[in-house]
Parts: C-alpha cells; sequence; structure tokens
C-alpha cells in the first residue's frame, strides 16, 4: 500500500489538481506530501507514516479522499482498498481462491466457441485449457509444456509475441496492469510468477514498477498472422464464480473477413492438436 501511494503521488503533478508549483526546486516529479494531505484533508503527518508503513490501518475514508486526491480510477480505487486490507491484516474484500481443476463443462463450452479462440485462464493467465484455434493464434505457445503456458509469460518472453501482437506495447501494458490485481486474490503465485518475469524481462520489471491497475476486460485486438495474415478480433473475459479463473474468447461475426481468418485458423489449430496427440 505505502509503495503504490507513493507511487502514484510521484505520477501527477500540481498542476494537474489546480495547485501552483510553489517557491522552491522539486527534487522529485509529483505531488509533495504535505500537497496531497492537504488535497486528502488528513494531516501532513499522518499521511507520512501511511507512505512510510507506519500507519497499516488508515480507514475507508481516508483512503476514499486519497483516491480522489491522486485520481484513480475505479480499478486503482478497488486495488487500494484491497492492499489495505492485507496491510492490516483484515479479512480481504477479494478473498483468494486457490487453483481448481478445469471443470468439464468449460471444456465443452471452448470446444462449442470455435472456430472463436478461447482459453480458462487463472488470477495470473496460466493457460489452463484452451480450444485449438486458441493455441495456434499464438504460434509457439504449445511448443511449451502445459504447465508453463501463461499468457504474460508467452507475451514477454516468446520470440514469436512481438510479431503476433500488432500493438505488442498495448498488449504488454496491459497484461501487466491486471496481473497487479491479481495481488490480492493470488498473492503467494502472483510473487513467484513476478520475481520470474523481472529476471527474465526488464521491460516487465519496469512496466510493473509503474503500478498501473486494470482489470482485464473486453476490447479488440490486432495480430500480424504468420498463418492467416492480419486481423483484429473482438475479445470478451468472463469471470468464472468461485473458481479463480475467467474465460477469454476473441470472436469475429460470421460472414466477415475475420471470420474467414479463424475458419483458416481452425486448420492451423488441427495440426497443432496433430503434433500434440503424437507427442
Amino acid at each position: 500500500m505505502a509503495e503504490f501511494l507513493r507511487i502514484r503521488r510521484g505520477r501527477i503533478g500540481p498542476a494537474d489538481v489546480g495547485l501552483p508549483l510553489g517557491p522552491g526546486l522539486r527534487r522529485a516529479p509529483g505531488l509533495r506530501r504535505e500537497e496531497l494531505a492537504a488535497l486528502a484533508g488528513v494531516s501532513m503527518d499522518y499521511y507520512t507514516r501511511i507512505e512510510q508503513g507506519r500507519e497499516t490501518a488508515p480507514s475507508d475514508a481516508v483512503l476514499n479522499a486519497l483516491a480522489r486526491a491522486l485520481r484513480l480510477t475505479d480499478d486503482e480505487h478497488a486495488h487500494l482498498l484491497a492492499l489495505a486490507d492485507r496491510a492490516a491484516g483484515r479479512t480481504p474484500r477479494r478473498r483468494p481462491v486457490d487453483p481448481q481443476p478445469v471443470r468439464p463443462g468449460l471444456r465443452l463450452l471452448l470446444e462449442s466457441l470455435r472456430p472463436g479462440p478461447a482459453y480458462v485462464l487463472s488470477d495470473v493467465n496460466d493457460v489452463l485449457a484452451a480450444n485449438p484455434e486458441g493455441l495456434a493464434l499464438m504460434p509457439g505457445l504449445d511448443d511449451w509444456p502445459p504447465a508453463q503456458r501463461n499468457t504474460i509469460r508467452y507475451t514477454f518472453l516468446h520470440p514469436a509475441a512481438r510479431t503476433v501482437f500488432a500493438d505488442w506495447d498495448r498488449v504488454a501494458g496491459n497484461c501487466v496492469a491486471h496481473l497487479h490485481t491479481a495481488e490480492v486474490t493470488a498473492p503467494g503465485r502472483t510473487a513467484a510468477l513476478v520475481t520470474q518475469m523481472c529476471e527474465a524481462s526488464s521491460e516487465f520489471a519496469a512496466l510493473w514498477r509503474r503500478h498501473d491497475v486494470r482489470v482485464k476486460r473486453g476490447g479488440r485486438t490486432a495480430f500480424r498472422h504468420l498463418a492467416i495474415g492480419p486481423l483484429t478480433l473482438a475479445n470478451e473475459v468472463l469471470g468464472l464464480v468461485g473458481d479463480g479463473q475467467r474465460m477469454l474468447v476473441y470472436q469475429a461475426a460470421p460472414g466477415t473477413a475475420e471470420h474467414d481468418a479463424l475458419l483458416l485458423l481452425t486448420m492451423a489449430g488441427e495440426q497443432v492438436g496433430s503434433r500434440a496427440r503424437s507427442s
């Protein structure tokens, strides 16, 4: 919580909140502690104790005031409250969930969504199950052992990712921002993945230190796929209640060029499946 507040304070300047620059040189970017404390309506001493980790149980009223002063988004505000629960040792508002096996009904749903690429993901983006098109959409993902398949690991560490994701910077930023939301629901698994990724990728480490927080929701993703060419697909993220899992589905409207491309992807996916069955 203290680190999150300190970093976010450094990313919002006086002009952003209607304050004058004031006298003297600023040794660091962003608001001074006394400025943020005044905006939030708390004493500087009390805010300093929070930011230094000496006050671990600020009230929701104080946290809400800090969120408003820092112009946090709804996702960032919820993340701050969750971090505060953990710092104070309170029962978290979003309880950690142990990994669960993928239910047979979900595997059947993956098949029914074809030719749309679809995945069941853990809260830290482990690929728990995928249909053939899902594996084919990310070339090389199927070369990794199932226990190593993770979309964040793929994005930063697989050499094909920077080609297949046409807007790699946006995809990379979004997946790291979403991983921050798993710090509460899966603290141990998040810490293990972050340690591994920070050691393997300086780009991941830099994005992680930014403390951007965004829950992954639906959108559009552009691909440059070697087998089917360039295409942009809509995607939806569906939460699976009680399992600590999400379903990610890419889709295209029937009759469009993108849907025709997905039919070609099915052929590539069948080749992936044949290799997997023979190995």
